[in-house]
């Protein structure tokens, strides 16, 4: 990772190269960093490396002339996300049981998730329509109807092919994404979505429990209420690829994990550079990723689940910035 002189922001970057002719021996000396590096503080973490830096081949990072700004939204009639959950395989208890057809079918006490992402958007002005059913992402016109679409722990295949054609045309034409938990576990075999992830992928991840996350970029809206350390539990997503050419947000401080990092795929981790909140333009459209949110108590509001306030907190700014309420990924 790279911190901009004087801003204190955090990037990781795409594999560099530097390249010197020497006299008429024409000889070229490359050298490649890997977005494990952390260039900044002149060392590199002891988790894995050289875990893969694709171009995607679109315009992506954190320079804002990757966004296109073609009228496809009116803000003047407020702001709406879509929240997008359905599973194709394994399925997280927050999100409860499947749900029924359509958009915002009914949803028992045990849909934890969506209805605590319906009640942020009535406490914070914006509207959510929730919904797993996959034709509703039919076309690019229906996803133009939201500011942004957020998927929460989605899994597998969880689009047909009309549907990824929809929401790569909805990026390219402006589009915020919202990518929670599990959303890292989903279309594998698709690399434009890995491209959207930052580059980035579930491979494993150790024994569910408590660590303390640090904000390292404390300018971007979803971050600069938090503390630079709070504690919180969660799965602590390993990566492979990791995410490169991201502005990175906040990340888990492995040595807090007294169960340890050791995915049960045998991933070592990521060292001290173990990324769980990062943002990047990608393609024309926006996008805030968090490998967080495992557990319904993520959304306690009464103290008992420590870091539930903060997690809350992180994805508020994280959507408002994506649906372009907000200055995005700062």
């Amino acid at each position: 990772m790279t911190t901009t002189p004087g801003q204190g922001r955090r990037v990781r970057p795409l594999a560099a190269a530097l390249t010197s002719v020497v006299g008429t021996l024409g000889v070229t000396v490359a050298l490649v960093a890997t977005g494990t590096i952390s260039v900044a503080q002149g060392r590199a973490g002891q988790g894995a490396q050289q875990l893969g830096d694709p171009d995607h081949g679109v315009c992506r990072g954190v320079d804002a002339r990757c966004y296109h700004d073609w009228g496809n939204f009116d803000t003047s009639k407020g702001f709406k996300v879509l929240l997008y959950t359905r599973t194709a395989g394994p399925r997280h208890a927050n999100l409860g049981p499947a749900l029924a057809p359509g958009t915002n079918p009914p949803l028992s006490d045990a849909n934890a998730v969506q209805k605590a992402v319906v009640k942020m958007g009535a406490d914070h002005g914006f509207q959510v329509d929730h919904t797993e059913d996959v034709s509703q992402l039919s076309s690019p016109a229906a996803l133009f109807k939201y500011n942004a679409v957020i998927f929460y722990s989605t899994s597998r295949d969880a689009l047909d092919d009309g549907a990824q054609t929809s929401l790569r045309q909805y990026i390219r034409g402006g589009g915020g994404f919202v990518g929670v938990h599990n959303a890292f576990g989903t279309e594998y075999n698709w690399p434009w979505y890995e491209g959207l992830l930052g580059n980035a992928n579930f491979y494993d991840h150790g024994p569910a429990q408590p660590g303390t996350v640090r904000t390292v970029n404390r300018r971007d809206v979803s971050t600069k209420s938090l503390p630079s350390r709070w504690d919180f539990s969660d799965e602590w997503y390993n990566l492979v690829p990791a995410p490169t050419r991201v502005r990175v947000l906040a990340e888990v401080d492995e040595s807090t994990l007294s169960q340890g990092v050791r995915g049960n795929y045998h991933h070592p981790g990521h060292g001290d550079d173990h990324p769980v909140a990062w943002c990047q333009y990608y393609d024309g459209g926006r996008a805030w990723l968090t490998t967080l949110g495992h557990d319904a108590k993520d959304f306690s509001t009464d103290g008992s689940f420590p870091g539930a306030a903060e997690f809350q907190k992180l994805i508020l700014g994280g959507i408002e910035s994506a649906m372009g309420r907000k200055p995005f990924c700062k």
